[in-house]
């Protein structure tokens, strides 16, 4: 019976030159051990639709396997007959061990799903325990560490139970009103442009100086804005220079 199918799945051509199956046709046209010039493509299209005329339960990817080597020995007589460019199309041969790998590799993949389709099925072949244990996880602990990382822990745990202390440092400053009675006073003494510096108590030092020259040039803003003084600057981060209006 297994004979008989195979037989039956195997197209058999007889024609001009050639009387076998026709994968062997292919296979010695690729190696040249036939004449391809003698086979009849005609003929070789008759039987083939033959075939598949009787094989009404023929696979449809055999046949398309047949159909593929019979085309190939088609445009394989072709190139044999027409001249050809060698740097644009591929000689006969080249052209029959392409179609070789390829069929190969279809085989290959219709063996790999045959293989994927007949293993074991869920609910058909095997069948799950109907009442599965579940698994009890066990967990220990295994701390690792070294003797900075103690310290380091210890120290961050006692700053944030550690009571916060905030202690302000008394600054000698100037205070804005201070500075706008002084720059003021002295503003109607002076005639002529003078620097800001120049306003500043002449012991003043340290923090004390810089605090004076800040009050001093907000209260120079002040008066400015009251008209009892006029500012001037050349440039950026030039001398700022101060005079009392007439």
């Amino acid at each position: 019976m297994d004979a008989a199918s195979d037989t039956a799945e195997t197209l058999t051509l007889d024609i001009d030159g050639w009387e076998g199956p026709l994968d062997v046709l292919l296979a010695l046209a690729r190696t040249q051990k036939v004449d391809l010039k003698a086979i009849s493509i005609l003929e070789l299209v008759e039987q083939y639709l033959a075939f598949v005329e009787q094989a009404r339960s023929l696979k449809l990817e055999l046949a398309a396997d047949y159909l593929v080597m019979a085309a190939w020995l088609a445009y394989l007589k072709s190139a044999l007959l027409l001249p050809r460019d060698p740097e644009e199309t591929p000689s006969p041969e080249e052209l029959a061990l392409r179609l070789q790998l390829r069929l190969e590799r279809l085989n290959a993949m219709r063996e790999a799903g045959a293989r994927l389709m007949a293993r074991d099925r869920m609910h058909r072949d095997v069948f799950p325990r109907g009442a599965p244990a579940g698994l009890r996880t066990v967990r220990q602990a295994r701390w690792e560490a070294e003797i900075y990382d103690l310290i380091a822990a210890y120290g961050r745990v006692s700053a944030r139970t550690r009571p916060v202390m905030h202690v302000v440092a008394t600054r000698p400053v100037m205070t804005l009103e201070v500075a706008i009675e002084r720059v003021g006073r002295l503003i109607g003494t002076r005639l002529d442009w003078s620097t800001i510096e120049s306003f500043l108590p002449g012991d003043a030092a340290g923090g004390y100086r810089k605090s004076a020259l800040a009050s001093s040039f907000v209260a120079a803003l002040e008066l400015a804005r009251q008209g009892r003084l006029e500012m001037r600057q050349k440039s950026p981060f030039a001398p700022l220079y101060l005079r009392g209006t007439a």
